[in-house]
C-alpha cells in the first residue's frame, strides 16, 4: 500500500519538480508551475477534512509529504509550508476542542492560500510582542500599521495572517487576525534576492492602516509569554513542518554524497574511492546524523498527533527539533560537497543549490540562542533576576 506523500507526490512529479528548481532559483522567481501543480492535486488540502475534500492528515503523515517535496524542491516545500501550517494550526486547536480556527480549513477547502505575516525586523520576542500598531475602529475592527518580512507566497496568497499590539481597556494587547488580499493600504515590496530559497519569493509586506473587520480578528492576547493553545498550535506546527522541510534536505543531500563517492573515478593508485577510510568515514558520518534527525522529527510528530503529555517540556521539544534538523542538513549537506569534489562547486549543480538553500535555516525562529533559553527554562525554571 502506497503512503499518501507517494501517493500526492509521485516520482514522475517530483522529477518535474528537480528539473524546474534550478531556473526558478537562477531566475529568482515564484514556483508558479509547481504550486500549479500541487494545488490541483490537492496537496494544499492535506489538513483539510475528507467531507471537504481534504486528505485529513495528521502531522506525522504530512511531515513525509513535506520531506518528500523538499527533496525535490526545497523553496517549493518552504513556500507552501506557510500555507499548511495555517491550516495545521486549525486543525491541532480543533483536536483540542477549539473550533475558532475552523474556517481556516473550510476557506482552504474552497481554494484560499494562507500565508504568514508574523515576522517583523528586529523583533525577537516571535509571538509575545509585536510592532506593529493596532488601533481599534468604532466598528469593532482594527487598523494595522508596520512592516511583516519574510512573507512566503507573496504572489499567491490571498489570506495573510498577521498581528500586531494595541492598546485596550484591558492594557496592551497582540490582536490577532487576517488580511484579504487587494485589502486597501497592503503594499508588497517585490525585494527577494537572497542567497538561496529564491522561489519562496517571501517578499516584505507593508501595512499601511490596513482594517481588517471584526470578522477576521480570531485572538487577542496579552503581551508576553502566555499559555493560550494558538500560541502553542503555531509553535508546533510552524516548528515541526519547518523541520521537515530541512529533513527532506538532509534525506536528499544523504543521497547526493553517496551517488557522489560511487560514481567518483578511482585516483591515480587505482584504489576505489568508496574504499579510501576518508570517504568511508565521511559517509558514516553523514547516515548517522541522518538517523538521528529521522527519529527525531517521525518521534515528535506522532507524539502531536497522539496529544503526548508532555507539558511544560513541548516548546522546548520543538526548538530542540528545529536546531536538530537545520543544523543536521547543513552537515549532511557540507558532506555531500566534500564527497562531491569540484562537481559540487559548479553553480550548475543540485548540490550547489541546495547549499544554498539549506542556508535559509538559521533564519527560522527558533534561534539557537533562543532556543537555549527555551529548553534551560524548561530543564532549570526561569532565570532568576
Amino acid at each position: 500500500m502506497s503512503s499518501v506523500a507517494e501517493e500526492m507526490l509521485p516520482a514522475d512529479l517530483l522529477e518535474r519538480f528537480r528539473a524546474r528548481a534550478a531556473d526558478y532559483d537562477a531566475r529568482n522567481v515564484f514556483c508558479t508551475e509547481d504550486f500549479e501543480e500541487l494545488a490541483s492535486r490537492g496537496y494544499l488540502r492535506l489538513f483539510c477534512l475528507e467531507h471537504d475534500g481534504g486528505a485529513a492528515v495528521g502531522m506525522a503523515q504530512a511531515v513525509a509529504c513535506q520531506r518528500r517535496l523538499a527533496s525535490a524542491a526545497p523553496a517549493t516545500a518552504l513556500a507552501v509550508n506557510m500555507h499548511l501550517v495555517w491550516t495545521a494550526v486549525a486543525r491541532l486547536l480543533a483536536q483540542e476542542g477549539d473550533s475558532s480556527l475552523g474556517f481556516i480549513l473550510s476557506e482552504a477547502s474552497a481554494g484560499e492560500i494562507f500565508a504568514f505575516g508574523l515576522s517583523e525586523p528586529g523583533n525577537d520576542s516571535v509571538l509575545f510582542d509585536s510592532s506593529t500598531v493596532v488601533e481599534r475602529r468604532p466598528d469593532g475592527g482594527y487598523a494595522f500599521t508596520g512592516t511583516k518580512i519574510f512573507t512566503s507566497l507573496s504572489p499567491v496568497w490571498t489570506r495573510l495572517g498577521v498581528f500586531g499590539k494595541c492598546m485596550d481597556e484591558d492594557g496592551e494587547r497582540l490582536v490577532h487576525g487576517f488580511v484579504t488580499r487587494g485589502s486597501a493600504g497592503t503594499e508588497i515590496l517585490p525585494d527577494w534576492n537572497m542567497l538561496g530559497m529564491r522561489a519562496t519569493q517571501s517578499h516584505t509586506t507593508l501595512l499601511n492602516g490596513v482594517l481588517i473587520p471584526p470578522s477576521r480578528i480570531f485572538r487577542k492576547l496579552p503581551v508576553g509569554p502566555n499559555r493560550d493553545p494558538l500560541v502553542f498550535a503555531i509553535f508546533a506546527a510552524f516548528e515541526t513542518l519547518i523541520s521537515a522541510v530541512y529533513a527532506g534536505i538532509a534525506d536528499r543531500a544523504l543521497e547526493l554524497a553517496v551517488q557522489a563517492a560511487l560514481q567518483r573515478a578511482p585516483g591515480m593508485d587505482g584504489i576505489p574511492v568508496t574504499s579510501r577510510p576518508g570517504v568511508r568515514s565521511a559517509v558514516a558520518d553523514a547516515a548517522m546524523s541522518w538517523e538521528r534527525v529521522d527519529a527525531h522529527i517521525r518521534l515528535l510528530a506522532s507524539d502531536l498527533d497522539s496529544g503526548a503529555a508532555h507539558g511544560d517540556h513541548w516548546f522546548a521539544k520543538l526548538v530542540a527539533l528545529k536546531i536538530h534538523s537545520t543544523s543536521a542538513a547543513r552537515e549532511l549537506v557540507d558532506a555531500a560537497v566534500v564527497l562531491s569534489g569540484g562537481q559540487g562547486y559548479s553553480n550548475d549543480s543540485e548540490i550547489s543549490r541546495i547549499s544554498r538553500d539549506v542556508a535559509a535555516g538559521f533564519f527560522h525562529p527558533s534561534n539557537l540562542e533562543s532556543a537555549r533559553r527555551t529548553v534551560a527554562s524548561a530543564w532549570l525554571g526561569p532565570e532568576q533576576q
